[in-house]
């Protein structure tokens, strides 16, 4: 089975966790694209769903398929979140930004009582950073700082750029990106979040710990293995 077959079952079994009239947080990436697809099979017209996307590729594809789309709202708090990742740890740790929308991810993830996320197979490793790099939100004006600091660290850091123009990925906060490479990858994730935001320029990390519920893994032989996250349970 090839990987965009993966990941659109894993994409499907994570919108079957959405329910009509629930507030829903979409987030970013490839995955995440099956997954829009999918609510637009199940809700035409949105069937009353309230929908905060992540960045503006994720709002251009969901109304363009007849999803309504909302801004954020002061006392928002979503029921379900769906989204993809880069990497998953035993431990449902998570890397994402990969679609450079980390910040806004990782936002609307903190105000969601499920966060959903779908994945294909080669996306589960046995720790964070072996199979791809860790990306983190930064303050341009600072980024010259940052490299020299993380340098010191062994994260080599290197900033994310356009492959056609090579200017300075922008994310939709206007910031810029750092992809860190850890040798070893992350032993730590929660040690490591707590450090790379400490420092003076960081805006966000692509570390996810703690906030996924619920994991589809979408697998060769075409079938979706759910990981739940301890005192979750499949229903």
């Amino acid at each position: 089975m090839e990987i965009d077959e993966e990941k659109a079952l894993a994409a499907r079994a994570a919108a079957n966790r959405v329910r009509a009239g629930q507030r829903v947080a979409l987030g970013t990436g490839s995955t995440t694209s099956f997954a829009i697809r999918a609510l637009a099979e199940r809700f035409p017209g949105g069937d009353n769903l309230s929908i905060v996307a992540s960045s503006a590729a994720t709002e251009r594809l969901a109304t363009s398929l007849g999803l309504p789309v909302r801004a954020l709202e002061a006392n928002d708090h979503f029921d379900v979140m769906v989204d993809g990742a880069d990497e998953v740890a035993p431990t449902l740790s998570l890397t994402k930004g990969g679609g450079a929308a980390l910040f806004r991810e990782k936002f609307l993830a903190r105000l969601t009582s499920e966060v959903v996320i779908a994945v294909d197979h080669t996306k589960l490793v046995p720790r964070l950073g072996t199979r791809a790099p860790i990306p983190i939100e930064i303050v341009p004006f600072a980024r010259i700082r940052l490299i020299h600091q993380l340098s010191d660290r062994a994260l080599s850091p290197r900033l994310r750029a356009d492959p056609t123009t090579g200017a300075p990925v922008l994310t939709d906060n206007g910031n810029e990106l750092l992809d860190l490479f850890p040798e070893r990858g992350v032993e730590d994730p929660a040690r490591l979040e707590h450090e790379l935001r400490a420092l003076p320029g960081v805006i966000e990390t692509g570390l996810f710990v703690g906030l996924a519920r619920r994991i589809y893994v979408g697998l060769p032989d075409g079938t979706v293995q759910e990981i739940l996250h301890p005192g979750v349970t499949s229903s």
